[in-house]
């Protein structure tokens, strides 16, 4: 099995471009980091029917799915802690964390739902940020992805003969069409409630495999909501419309996949490897083999958030249920999952160079990138470097807001950075929720740390090993 360099050993931003050289990976690095400097200039987009909105700084606190609500899907004071982080991160944009439109369509049983009873607690969390940061929270159903209780129980878009096996699905549990028309009633209704409490937009979430994710590749599917492109940009399209009819003065953003693969699985030796997967419907924003990119749909749809009035989108790739290592690149993956079978740094280079290639056909769209976190020490010189170049508008933090709550905050203050909050990419905060504990980062926030559930994750990850030997 190879091992990468792993990045806290590299001394300095030359040692990371020469990093970047040996390795054949095309990756800008600035030297040197200025505090006043691009990433601190303002961004304004545009909505088309909400206005304009300018956001203070170049950094973004991305949506994260956290496991740490009540069963209710009401927000609890872990996750009060999380957002009052977010509001003193110095963050410009707090892009707000996936919340279910419906209680069925939860990705685990303690996830956020924006429900009658739940309305007004959510909105509570936008007093814990800055009144400067423009915010936004994000609408999902999880489809195929659906656990609302601590067994899954699957509503995917469409057929896939891969992860319908892995899944063990009996064939009925595809959603249709009359379902998805009372979701989008749903997802109105939610809107309206993101509006009401404040907030400055809303994410159609289409994105990591959940339900409109799947439906933008669900060209086996039969009916209204797929086949050809507009059959399968018809919900996302219809939710959007309704959205714009009923609160006009709300900002309509999207979180992509912009590209996927397909599914992978673990080898042999640990490694990830692509799982063979005839008859599966082509990945959308892939080639047919499923192992590489095609821009070709995304700019499409992209195309369509422009017509839609829409200013604002998140890139993100893949999936973490399918293929983790291209969208959250990471030296120690889940303990449940693959070794990854790329250096990591890879699908850090893919994801920037789709996000420029995007932003390049669509420069009316103001775009904020992901895949940061893996970057660790270099983050700010790397994030300076394309923001430069003009290779995104807004450098997205995920996985790091966890360990370093306040890392905008330091580079725009001109502090030096915290080496011992800086993410690791352990992938904690992946293992101890799919073990049924909250979510958080466990290693380095000093909170969880001492937690009694850092015992039972410590358990968890030395049962998994044992399982894969």
């Amino acid at each position: 099995m190879t091992r990468y360099t792993q990045i806290k050993k590299l001394d300095g931003p030359e040692a990371l471009r020469d990093h970047l050289d040996r390795i054949g990976i095309g990756l800008p690095v600035s030297d040197r980091v200025d505090p006043s400097g691009v990433l601190a200039d303002s961004v304004t987009f545009t909505d088309g029917s909400a206005g304009e909105f300018t956001i203070p700084n170049r950094f973004a606190v991305l949506p994260m799915e956290g496991w740490d609500g009540t069963t209710d899907g009401a927000p609890t004071d872990l996750v009060r802690r999380r957002w009052s982080r977010f509001g003193s991160s110095g963050c410009g944009l707090v892009w707000g964390e996936a919340t279910a439109v419906h209680p069925t369509g939860r990705a685990n049983p303690n996830q956020l739902v924006l429900d009658e009873r739940n309305a007004e607690a959510i909105a509570g969390l936008r007093s814990l940020l800055d009144p400067a940061q423009v915010s936004g929270l994000q609408l999902t159903h999880s489809g195929r992805w659906c656990r609302p209780v601590a067994d899954p129980v699957p509503r995917p878009a469409q057929p896939h003969p891969v992860l319908d096996a892995r899944q063990h699905l009996r064939g009925d549990e595809v959603m249709s069409d009359g379902e998805l028309d009372e979701l989008i009633e749903a997802y109105v209704a939610a809107a309206i409630r993101v509006a009401d409490a404040g907030f400055d937009f809303v994410d159609v979430k289409c994105c990591h495999g959940y339900l409109l994710h799947e439906l933008l590749g669900a060209r086996d599917r039969s009916g209204r909501f797929g086949g050809d492109f507009e059959g399968r940009t018809r919900f996302f399209r219809t939710v959007v419309e309704r959205i714009r009819a009923e609160r006009p003065h709300l900002a309509v953003a999207v979180r992509l996949s912009a590209f996927d693969f397909v599914p992978f699985r673990r080898g042999a030796d640990g490694v990830g490897e692509p799982e063979p997967s005839a008859g599966a419907p082509v990945p959308f924003g892939g080639t047919s083999d499923g192992t590489s990119i095609d821009l070709d749909e995304p700019n499409r749809f992209l195309d369509l958030v422009g017509e839609l009035g829409i200013g604002l989108v998140s890139t993100t790739a893949g999936s973490p249920y399918t293929n983790p290592h291209i969208q959250r690149p990471a030296y120690f993956p889940p303990s449940d999952g693959y070794q990854p079978p790329e250096d990591p740094l890879v699908g850090v280079a893919r994801q920037i160079a789709a996000t420029a290639e995007l932003r390049a056909a669509h420069p009316n769209l103001t775009f904020v990138g992901s895949g940061y976190s893996y970057l660790q020490d270099f983050l700010p010189h790397v994030a300076d470097a394309v923001a430069t170049v003009g290779g995104t508008d807004l450098i997205g933090l995920g996985r790091m807001i966890l360990s370093y709550p306040d890392l905008a905050a330091d580079v725009l203050q001109g502090r030096p950075m915290r080496r011992r909050a800086i993410c690791r990419t352990f992938s904690d905060c992946t293992t101890a929720p799919r073990g049924g504990l909250v979510s958080g980062c466990y290693p380095l926030d000093d909170f969880y740390n001492e937690m009694p559930e850092r015992i039972e994750l410590a358990a968890i990850k030395r049962r998994l090993r044992e399982q894969q030997r």
